[in-house]
């Protein structure tokens, strides 16, 4: 391996351990599950490298790598079908192990209240919270990868965080009676 070769697999692999597991969430959120959203994550890296060939092969922007991931996620939606989707969604309601957050804070009562509210959201607000508060990207970049405007994307994080409000609100009442 040359040179060359060597940098610019240290630069993939820098940039996929710093990137991969927000990309890997958000394939997550896209898909249904852990494997299927590896399954998504790594078609998108392999498209990601096809792309880079007018960059010289280095590590794609974020923006563009979760546009990529979001890509691949619907093409693997329309893959399974209406039924298997229906079907699966039914079943993921009632066996759901995932957890949003970070799974240290798994017995925290706030992050198990915000992790319910999550799931309650549309999937176009999820997808912003998702990006803006887990992938850290700005609503710039949120706008590029959904392909809408700036404040589009502002507005949806907005309405998300005051759906998640009235929420978590609601979720504590009927907790603590």
């Amino acid at each position: 391996m040359g040179s060359r070769s060597r940098k610019l697999a240290s630069e993939w692999k820098d940039w996929l351990a710093a990137e991969g597991g927000k990309l890997l969430m958000y394939a997550r959120q896209r898909t249904g599950s852990m494997e299927d959203a590896e399954d998504v994550l790594q078609d998108a890296l392999a498209r990601l490298w096809g792309y880079q060939e007018e960059r010289d092969y280095r590590p794609p922007d974020l923006a563009l790598a979760y546009s990529v991931v979001r890509m691949c996620g619907l093409d693997w939606g329309r893959k399974q079908g209406r039924r298997e989707k229906k079907h699966r969604k039914i079943i993921e309601l009632h066996t759901y192990e995932d957890h949003w957050l970070d799974r240290g804070a798994e017995d925290d009562e706030e992050a198990q209240l915000l992790r319910e509210a999550v799931k309650v959201l549309s999937e176009k607000l999820r997808e912003v919270v998702t990006m803006k508060v887990w992938g850290g990207l700005t609503f710039a970049q949120i706008a590029d990868v959904l392909k809408i405007s700036q404040n589009t994307a502002a507005s949806r994080y907005r309405y998300a965080l005051e759906q998640l409000e009235k929420q978590l609100r609601h979720l504590k009442e009927a907790r603590h009676g």
